[in-house]
């Protein structure tokens, strides 16, 4: 008895946790020299709302391209990623918040993109000081007023 009662609740436990891995989400970031709207240098989608246990794999579609998080543009306790050159990488996102992303090379050229975590804006005042160089300030102001529209919807 003791030792189906047993098997039993390892069963539950392992469904349980099947369902919460189930349940994450991966997205996909094509890096690339031209987006489909001609704009040169962009992170396509530029702009994503996920959940907290979310993944975002970005792809390096075109050469010349890495993803990496930007200072001072993450949740208090999240930790910061830098991919390589030219070679996809996977984050995991579980801390909800604002996250700023970039690619080093292209940065000044407006390569850059944002997450938002749980339409959790709790950093966003602290994500949108940030000095941004060349056209990536006009690209963040872009960026900023979609993430203003999604959480305007809540």
């Amino acid at each position: 008895m003791k030792a189906t009662l047993v098997t039993a609740v390892f069963a539950v436990a392992l469904a349980l946790i099947g369902s919460t891995v189930a349940g994450a989400a991966d997205h996909q970031v094509k890096m690339l020299n031209k987006g489909a709207s001609g704009a040169p240098m962009v992170f396509e989608p530029s702009f994503l709302a996920i959940e907290p246990g979310d993944s975002v794999t970005f792809v390096p579609t075109d050469k010349g391209h890495d993803a990496q998080s930007i200072k001072g543009m993450m949740p208090d306790g999240a930790a910061p990623f830098v991919g390589k050159m030219n070679q996809q990488v996977t984050v995991g996102f579980d801390t909800g918040g604002v996250y700023g992303v970039k690619c080093a090379p292209h940065y000044g050229l407006g390569m850059v993109a944002l997450i938002v975590v749980g339409n959790d804006a709790s950093n966003l005042a602290a994500a949108q000081a940030v000095k941004q160089p060349g056209k990536a300030k006009q690209a963040f102001a872009s960026l900023f007023d979609q993430l203003n529209t999604v959480l305007a919807g809540q």
